[in-house]
């Protein structure tokens, strides 16, 4: 996937606290806008000057929040933000793998598990902090790209739903037949169309996630380029 971003835009990639080669513990969202802010941030002070942040399932609930200022992160907000299979709220146990998630989370042989997997997490939440649906609303006039697939066995299309409710209308809903959950559930045409987006929102091109048989060259190098920001959290994912 990065590297067909890539063909659109310079990417950055980032491994959430808990995850991969990042240090710390996971905050399973909390903190975590702390992290987009921090990558979004050494993009600008590389040069670039459109960022657009994309996260998938955990991550795509951090880059919402991010974007609506969560945790003081306003000063750092992106260009635009595309959320993929994220949810609306906290605590969502309506489908199976979600159970299994909290069972990982909750329970001290799922938290070892979860180490296991390569995810270190954090305590639990002295303070529940604000859900996607609750500040969605305030991420304009920040172009907003919400997708959700029919088949997601995580998150049911209600989450995505009920976030473009919560936008008034601001964001652009996409809703993918067949689709099933974040990372794993987006092809290689889908993420084409995620970068002609982005990139047609930021750069001037063609706003659209249609087929298109005109393509949209390479962003060149830093200074006057746009970056895509990926959060990744692979342990959101675990089945």
């Amino acid at each position: 996937m990065l590297s067909l971003l890539a063909r659109h835009a310079d990417v950055v990639a980032v491994d959430l606290r808990g995850h991969g080669r990042s240090g710390g513990r996971s905050t399973v969202g909390d903190a975590e806008v702390l992290d987009l802010a921090a990558a979004v941030e050494w993009a600008r002070r590389q040069g670039y000057r459109e960022v657009v942040t994309i996260g998938f399932s955990l991550s795509a609930a951090v880059a919402v929040c991010h974007a609506a200022g969560v945790r003081g992160t306003g000063d750092t907000a992106p260009d635009a933000v595309i959320a993929v299979s994220g949810p609306a709220r906290w605590f969502s146990r309506e489908t199976a793998p979600m159970r299994r998630v909290h069972w990982l989370l909750e329970q001290p042989h799922g938290r070892l598990t979860a180490r296991l997997l390569g995810v270190r997490l954090d305590g639990p939440w002295g303070r529940v902090p604000l859900s996607p649906v609750e500040v969605v609303g305030t991420v304009a006039p920040i172009p907003l790209l919400l997708v959700h697939g029919d088949a997601d066995p995580y998150f049911a299309p209600a989450h995505a739903h009920a976030l473009h409710r919560a936008t008034g209308g601001h964001a652009e809903l996409w809703l993918e037949a067949g689709m099933g959950h974040g990372e794993s559930g987006t092809g290689a045409d889908l993420t084409d169309r995620l970068a002609r987006w982005a990139i047609g929102t930021v750069g001037g091109g063609p706003r659209t996630g249609a087929a298109d048989p005109h393509t949209v060259p390479p962003a060149g190098a830093p200074g006057g380029a746009s970056t895509v920001v990926s959060s990744r959290s692979p342990g959101s994912e675990v089945a």
